[in-house]
């Protein structure tokens, strides 16, 4: 793609995508099933997006992802990061 297109993703989000494209590599080979992994999972997509994320919403996110068998992605993270504003 473009290297404009994701300059303005940078601008407008405030998130490198240097960092959105490491997670992305990382998140190929994880286990999902696995709690401590997922949890680390949801620290640095709170890390990158800068938001802290409460204990207990991070229970809900890792109980959603590791018990209830949810897809993960960057936007399912982001989505329930956004609700919890």
């Amino acid at each position: 793609m473009d290297q404009q297109f994701f300059k303005n993703i940078e601008k407008k989000t405030g998130v490198n995508m240097k960092d959105v494209f490491e997670l992305a590599n990382s998140l190929q080979n994880a286990n999902f099933s696995d709690e401590k992994t997922v949890r680390q999972v949801v620290k640095r997509v709170a890390q990158i997006a800068n938001r802290k994320v409460p204990k207990e919403l991070e229970d809900q996110i890792v109980k959603a992802i590791v018990h209830n068998g949810k897809q993960i992605d960057f936007n399912t993270i982001a989505d329930m990061l956004n609700n919890k504003k």
